[in-house]
């Protein structure tokens, strides 16, 4: 179909089966490594040591490299918290993040990855990595849909060439914790009457049209044909003008990684740092 962008991480539990498929698709000569783009990222219970975590994930890749390696979400937690909703006690009282930047550059230099990342950071948190980063981070991903619109984020990471990565493009519907707010809304749908599309073709060509990538997910053949017809989609200015008008809501916000006790963050607005 044309997807060449793949999005897995060690918490998704999906890396050998995509390691598995894009292997076969690879050695059957459908398509060769270097047109591929591979990202994973860093579980947070991975922090102390990103290049042992990199090399794990390689293995369940059957892969000598990734392309992008990400720092999943800007929280440290204890080595054995492995789990995608920690407990009370498995948390980290503070992130350092400078010692988990210099094992990202690490994963870099050793060529475990062609590019290394974050995902779920503030701008706040983009300004402070900058800081002391070497190499500055190459990706910020993070939700992104005409409901979620990342105006400051955007401006901000596209001030220092950081490119901006959009997951739930679509609101994730079909998540635990998605929603069907963006795909359903009746303004999304009016664009869609207007030029013959899907609401999930206007949705991810809103995104495209921000400079972002959007990785979108489906395991409906026909979904994934009508979501990469999102590429021949024109949307026009007056299309953009009512989207910037539509309300905002943060559909994954975050609160697994919230509490009272143990956690560097007591509250959502610290977690992302006022910008929800």
């Amino acid at each position: 179909m044309g997807y060449r962008h793949f999005d897995t991480a060690k918490i998704y539990g999906s890396e050998g089966a995509v390691g598995n498929a894009l292997r076969k698709a690879i050695e059957d000569q459908i398509i060769p490594r270097e047109d591929v783009f591979l990202t994973s990222k860093l579980w947070s219970c991975d922090h102390h040591d990103p290049v042992s975590a990199l090399k794990h994930t390689l293995r369940n890749l059957g892969m000598e490299y990734i392309d992008m390696y990400l720092v999943h979400w800007p929280i440290k937690l204890k080595p054995w918290a492995c789990n995608a909703v920690p407990k009370e006690e498995d948390f980290e009282k503070q992130l350092d993040m400078e010692t988990t930047w210099e094992g990202m550059q690490k994963c870099l230099d050793r060529g475990l990855c062609r590019c290394i990342g974050v995902s779920n950071f503030s701008t706040k948190k983009i300004e402070h990595l900058l800081d002391f980063a070497s190499v500055p981070p190459a990706v910020n991903q993070v939700e992104m849909h005409p409901m979620w619109r990342q105006r400051k984020l955007r401006e901000i990471c596209g001030k220092h060439d950081i490119h901006v990565s959009g997951y739930s493009p679509l609101g994730g519907p079909g998540n635990a914790w998605g929603s069907t707010a963006v795909v359903k809304n009746p303004l999304i749908n009016s664009i869609a009457l207007k030029h013959k599309a899907t609401p999930a073709q206007v949705a991810l060509k809103w995104g495209l049209t921000r400079g972002a990538s959007v990785i979108v997910k489906s395991f409906n053949p026909d979904r994934l044909r009508e979501n990469m017809g999102s590429l021949d989609l024109k949307l026009d200015d007056e299309d953009l003008i009512e989207i910037e008008q539509l309300q905002e809501r943060k559909i994954m916000r975050g609160d697994f990684l919230v509490n009272n006790t143990t956690s560097p963050y007591k509250t959502l607005e610290e977690l992302w740092d006022y910008e929800i």
